[in-house]
Order: structure tokens, then C-alpha cells, then sequence
């Protein structure tokens, strides 16, 4: 009997399990289905490309852009040129071209765009690339087909021998839009990973292609070697991220092997990239894809609403300009809601919303609310979008610029260690300050030197007592003289207005220590007038006048993204020592930064308003640093004048324009220091000239730009 319950209990837990089982295999199913359904209704299969007004192709959702964007001579490869693909409003893809390498750099060679061809009757665009280098002209028609675009590359001659095996077609893809999601060639699946993690091989330099100037962005060693990345998988056809319908792209190769690559191996910036090669010894149609981008059926843009995140005064202007996809519908109204102290939200304005019009991609509306004056914090609402919060108050302003002066600057202070708490932002770099930059020589960065120093030394000549002072530039780690008198200006105007106190960091110029949110008793905007100038009068006083900047001499230094210290040895260069080899007091190794010592007048005439301005405000701060400004200033202006007498051996008309009427500042700020009545007579005397508008001689500027 017990042994027949037994049987029984088991029996019935048997078939609740299964049943359980079956149920919830049903509910999977049934999950499974839904999630395919909803998948399924995101993907549209009817969305044929048009050429639209701006001379690209167009559907709801998807753009393809074909060379509407060049290539940028100065820093090349900005992942903003070639053909280009913009999908639910996210560029996630650029740079489709003929390129040199598996994973282009910013500083390799791009092709120059010849001729562009759009044929609206053949809903196709033509584009004709040249590499000057290598006298290497490729033709690439791109045409919309069934739901997406074929892409046809076409050469008059076959691939010079030096490009074999390095000339194919590239397209980029962004790096962000795909972690996390997966790839598929030819069926076998992949992850697109977070950090790079492919291989890589060394090849002879002898193979590298040259890169812009004959620099190169890799340091290695003096091995005579650089990195080629591996493909990450090959096959004919790829498809990117196909379980995500705002990204699902497929990319079908009719001829040619594709390979997918991490151009992150090489370079922080770098993309993820579909490529092909060009065959050799082939003209004609050499290389076809079939590009089709996903699109959600009747897709539209979230509206993007503009405001001032700082927030506003109550009696200021207060205007929202909202943002709206070409295919939107405008609303007629938009809200403003107050956050109470108790967490709710309030209705404090309803207003119209009144049509701007069209700008490039997107329609524009304004949205006055200047009658919402109540200090609080609000947000606005259009339809069903709400902005982050921001405040309404008369002292709205008034700490919004501590983190430019209480951080940013002491971050950007060259020649100094920083520290901020538990962090070290970076140490002391640069002890090695510089050497005087080659003649004849172009650099990247837009800097270059002619056949003259313009200075007492000789080329590669280290140039004493230059390291002190100055902020790196924005994004590096070069001086730029010329932004450095712009904002020792800048901080003098303000303390010359306002005459601000405040003190948050300590900054001792004896030992190069900056401690960030350390009070010390000075004054920062003062320490900071102090710390650019002193850069300026060493410029000054050791090579003779203000030079355009200095900068590293080698690319793989100039890309560099860690602690400024480390981009030297912080050894100066000695050449009686092998590269990489140190007595502990100097080094053999050429990383030293460079001196540009071109002379420029409207340069001296701008140093000179500067350090008379800083003469007068560093008076009774540091006399001996004022009276050397004061010095300088004077000794600029009339070299400067001097310089003028001679004719100028650079026609650019650029200098032309930026010298013209800059020793009227400078006299201006000299009188106003000085209160020398010559100064004051040279301004009257040439201030009403100065206002006619100046006439420029040049065809690659427009005259309405005078």
C-alpha cells in the first residue's frame, strides 16, 4: 500500500513537471514569436533611396552622403568625408573611399576628390579620387538599387606596383554603435568587442605607405618595423549587428573577399572597418558592393530642444529652439514645468511654438517662455519630451566659471606638476625645452619653417631657460603663442572689470607644484596672468621675439593621449649619444619639442599689447616680471616696425590680413600702461585708416569675408 501512495506521488510530481515543462516551453515559443514579431516590424524592406535636394540619397530613416564631405588637408582623416552613412539619425558610418592601408590613421594619405558627378535621372553619384602621390586616379559610382545603394569602383589603369595588396575600399564604421552586438560573415556569427583584442603582424618599413610629410605615427624603436592589424573575420558578405533594427546593416562584396578589421589596434580613434582589396593588373570595374541599410518603417526623430543648461536670470530673454526631423509635425505649444521642494511638478507657462524653418537636415521652432521670471528649477515640455532641469535665478551666473578657473586652467599649466586630491593630473613635463625646429621643413599641425631661423641658433641647437610657464593648447600639448596673448588678454580684461578675488588653487613657481582646490593666499586669476607671461618673456628674452609655437618634433608623440610628462625623457637632447641611450643628465633621443621661430610682425605687435598689458596688472604682484614685460613691449613695437620697412618674404595673405593694423593694440595698451603721449598720437593717427575695410588679393577667399 505505502509502496503504491509512493508510486503514485511520484507519478503525479512526474506530470506536473512535464506539464510545468510543456508550459513554459509554450511561453518561451510564445516570447520568442513576440520578440521576432516586434523585430520583424522594425525592419522595412520598401525603403528605396532617393536623391533628395542636397544631392544625397534619402529615405525615411537612412541617409547616404557620397563625398558631400571632403577630406581635410590639414588633419586629414576626421571621419567626416567620403561616403558616409546615417542611420535613425546616428552618422555610424564614414569614410567610404579607395585607401591605402588595412586601418587608416588620421595622418595617412587620403585621396583629393577630383571631379563629382550627381545624375539625378540615374539616381546615381560619380566621384573621381586622386592620390598625388602616387599619380593614382580611381572612379567610385554609387547608385540606389532594389533597397539599398551599389557601390562600384572603377580604375582607368591598373593599381600602381607600389599599392598592390595595399589600395581597397573602406568603409568605417563607429565603434560605440556596436559593443555589445554581433556580426555575422558569410553566417558565422561574432562579437564586436568593447576593446580591442584582434592581431596583428610586423612588416618592414620598406612596406609601410608614407604618411603625411614623411612623419610617421609610430615609434618603433628603431626597428625598422610598423603594425598591420589582422582581419577580425572574412567572406563575402557581412552583416552588422542584425539583432538590432537601428543599426542592421549588410554589406555584399560581388567579386572580392571583405574583411572586417578593428582600426583600434593602432589608434584610440580608430573604427571598426568593412574592407576589400583592388585586384591587380585589372582595369575597368574592379571592385562591387551591395550596400542595404535596416530602416523602422515610419521612423522619426525624438525632437532635440535647445536651452541654456546653465540656466537664466529672471529678466532674461529665455528661448527654446526645438529641433525636428523633417518629417515631424510641428506641435503647437510646448510647457514649462517648476520642481517643488516636495518632488512634484508643476505647470507654470503654456506657449505657442512658433515655426523658424529649414537649416540643412532639420526644421526649427522657437519657444519664448521669457515670462517664466520666479526663481526655481524647471524643465520644458514638448509633446513627450522634457528636458533636464535648470534654474531661474538673478545669480544663475555666478560660480558657472569656477570649474574653467579653479580646474581647467590649472590642468592645462605646462612646465608645472598637477594634482587635484587623490589625483595626479600630470607631472612635471617638458624640463627638456626646446630645441630650435629644422629650416625648410614641414610640420604637421599647420606649423613649418623656411630658410631662415630668424634667430642666433643654429638648427636642433637647444634653446636655454625655456622651461617655464605657458598652457599647453587645447587638445595637446604644443604652445601657441598666439592663443596664449589671447588669453593673458582675456584674464586682464576680467580683472581689470571685475577684479576677481577668488583663490582655489596653490601654485608655487619654485618647485613647478599645482595643488587643485588649495587655497594659498594669491590670487589665481593673478597667478595665471603671472604663468603665461612668463612664457612670453622667455620667448622674449632667449630667442629674441615671440615665436608661432613649440611643439614635438615626431608624430607618434604629437597623438600621444597620457600624462604630458611622459611624452619626453625630460632629458635634453644631446647628439653625442645614440637614440634611447642616457647618461642620467641627457639623452640620444630626438623628443625634445621644437622651437618655430619664423619671425611674424603682426606676431610681435600682438606680444607687445599683451605683455604691456601685463605689465601694468603684475605691478606690485611680481615688478620684476612687469618691468621686463614693459621692456619687451616697447623692444617688439619698434622691431616690429622695423621689420615692416623690408619686404615680407610670405606672400600668405592671411598674415597679410592678420598684420594689418595689429600695432594699433599694441600702442593702445602701451599708452594706456605707459601714459607716453607718442603712443597715444600713434593710435588717433592711424585708428580712422584702420576702419576701411581691407582688400585682399586672393582667389581662395571670398571678398564678402572682408
Amino acid at each position: 500500500m505505502k509502496n503504491n501512495i509512493k508510486q503514485n506521488q511520484k507519478y503525479k510530481k512526474l506530470l506536473r513537471l512535464e506539464y510545468g515543462e510543456i508550459i513554459m516551453n509554450k511561453i518561451i515559443f510564445i516570447k520568442v514569436i513576440v520578440v521576432a514579431l516586434a523585430i520583424l516590424t522594425n525592419i522595412s524592406f520598401a525603403q528605396n533611396l532617393k536623391l533628395n535636394e542636397s544631392d544625397y540619397f534619402e529615405a525615411q530613416g537612412i541617409n547616404v552622403l557620397v563625398f558631400s564631405n571632403q577630406y581635410n588637408g590639414m588633419f586629414f582623416d576626421e571621419k567626416t568625408a567620403g561616403i558616409e552613412l546615417i542611420q535613425h539619425g546616428i552618422r555610424t558610418s564614414t569614410g567610404g573611399a579607395v585607401r591605402l592601408a588595412n586601418t587608416p590613421e588620421q595622418w595617412d594619405l587620403v585621396p583629393m576628390m577630383v571631379d563629382r558627378k550627381v545624375d539625378k535621372e540615374k539616381n546615381s553619384i560619380n566621384v573621381v579620387l586622386k592620390y598625388e602621390e602616387f599619380d593614382f586616379t580611381s572612379k567610385i559610382n554609387v547608385i540606389a538599387k532594389d533597397n539599398g545603394v551599389l557601390i562600384s569602383v572603377y580604375l582607368d589603369t591598373p593599381v600602381p606596383e607600389k599599392l598592390e595588396g595595399r589600395a581597397g575600399f573602406n568603409l568605417e564604421f563607429l565603434p560605440s554603435t556596436y559593443f555589445e552586438k554581433t556580426y555575422m560573415v558569410d553566417g558565422n556569427g561574432g562579437n564586436f568587442p568593447r576593446y580591442p583584442a584582434g592581431n596583428t603582424t610586423i612588416e618592414s618599413i620598406k612596406n609601410k605607405i608614407t604618411q603625411f610629410a614623411g612623419h610617421t605615427t609610430f615609434d618603433d624603436r628603431g626597428q625598422g618595423e610598423f603594425i598591420v592589424p589582422e582581419p577580425l573575420a572574412k567572406g563575402k558578405t557581412i552583416v552588422l549587428s542584425p539583432e538590432c533594427p537601428e543599426s542592421f546593416v549588410t554589406i555584399k562584396s560581388l567579386d572580392a573577399e571583405i574583411m572586417l578589421l578593428d582600426g583600434r589596434n593602432v589608434a584610440q580613434n580608430g573604427w571598426f572597418i568593412v574592407r576589400s582589396l583592388l585586384p591587380v593588373n585589372k582595369t575597368g570595374k574592379v571592385l562591387e558592393w551591395y550596400l542595404e541599410a535596416n530602416t523602422i518603417p515610419n521612423w522619426v526623430r525624438k525632437p532635440n530642444i535647445g536651452f541654456s543648461q546653465v540656466g537664466y536670470t529672471p529678466n532674461q530673454e529665455k528661448v527654446a529652439v526645438i529641433e525636428l526631423d523633417k518629417n515631424d509635425t510641428q506641435l503647437n505649444n510646448a510647457k514649462v514645468f517648476q520642481i517643488t521642494s516636495d518632488g512634484k511638478s508643476v505647470e507654470k507657462f503654456n506657449g505657442d511654438v512658433i515655426e523658424w524653418g529649414k537649416y540643412l537636415r532639420y526644421n526649427y521652432a522657437k519657444f519664448d517662455f521669457s515670462s517664466v521670471k520666479e526663481s526655481g528649477i524647471y524643465y520644458i515640455q514638448y509633446g513627450d519630451n522634457k528636458t533636464n532641469t535648470f534654474r531661474i535665478n538673478k545669480n544663475v551666473y555666478d560660480d558657472v566659471w569656477h570649474p574653467t578657473m579653479d580646474v581647467w586652467f590649472p590642468v592645462q599649466m605646462d612646465h608645472m606638476q598637477v594634482n587635484e586630491a587623490y589625483r595626479v593630473w600630470h607631472g612635471e613635463p617638458y624640463k627638456d625645452d626646446c630645441l630650435q625646429a629644422p629650416l625648410n621643413h614641414q610640420h604637421f599641425d599647420g606649423y613649418k619653417m623656411g630658410d631662415t631661423t630668424d634667430t642666433k641658433y643654429k638648427p636642433y641647437e637647444r634653446i636655454p631657460n625655456m622651461a617655464i610657464g605657458g598652457w599647453f593648447d587645447a587638445g595637446d600639448f604644443d604652445i601657441q603663442t598666439g592663443s596664449h596673448n589671447h588669453v593673458i588678454s582675456s584674464f586682464i580684461d576680467t580683472w581689470e572689470k571685475f577684479k576677481v578675488e577668488r583663490d582655489q588653487t596653490f601654485i608655487d613657481q619654485k618647485t613647478c607644484y599645482v595643488d587643485i582646490h588649495r587655497p594659498d593666499g594669491k590670487i589665481d586669476i593673478l597667478q595665471q596672468i603671472e604663468h603665461g607671461t612668463l612664457n612670453l618673456v622667455a620667448q622674449c628674452e632667449n630667442i629674441g621675439h615671440p615665436v608661432m609655437g613649440i611643439i614635438v618634433p615626431n608624430l607618434h608623440q604629437y597623438h600621444h593621449l597620457g600624462d604630458a610628462m611622459t611624452e619626453t625623457d625630460n632629458l635634453p637632447y644631446n647628439p653625442n649619444l645614440k637614440p634611447y641611450e642616457t647618461d642620467g643628465k641627457s639623452s640620444g633621443t630626438m623628443d625634445d619639442r621644437w622651437a618655430f621661430t619664423t619671425r611674424l610682425p603682426f606676431l610681435d605687435f600682438q606680444t607687445a599689447a599683451t605683455l604691456a598689458e601685463a605689465a601694468r596688472t603684475l605691478k606690485g604682484y611680481n615688478d620684476d616680471l612687469a618691468n621686463r614685460s614693459l621692456t619687451n613691449a616697447k623692444r617688439l613695437l619698434d622691431e616690429a616696425d622695423e621689420i615692416l620697412k623690408k619686404p615680407i618674404k610670405d606672400d600668405n595673405p592671411w598674415w597679410t590680413r592678420w598684420a594689418r593694423g595689429a600695432d594699433i593694440e599694441a600702442v593702445l595698451q602701451l599708452y594706456i600702461t605707459t601714459k607716453e603721449q607718442k603712443y597715444a598720437d600713434r593710435f588717433s593717427e592711424k585708428i580712422w585708416a584702420i576702419l576701411e575695410p581691407p582688400k585682399i588679393d586672393d582667389p581662395h577667399i571670398d571678398p564678402s569675408f572682408s
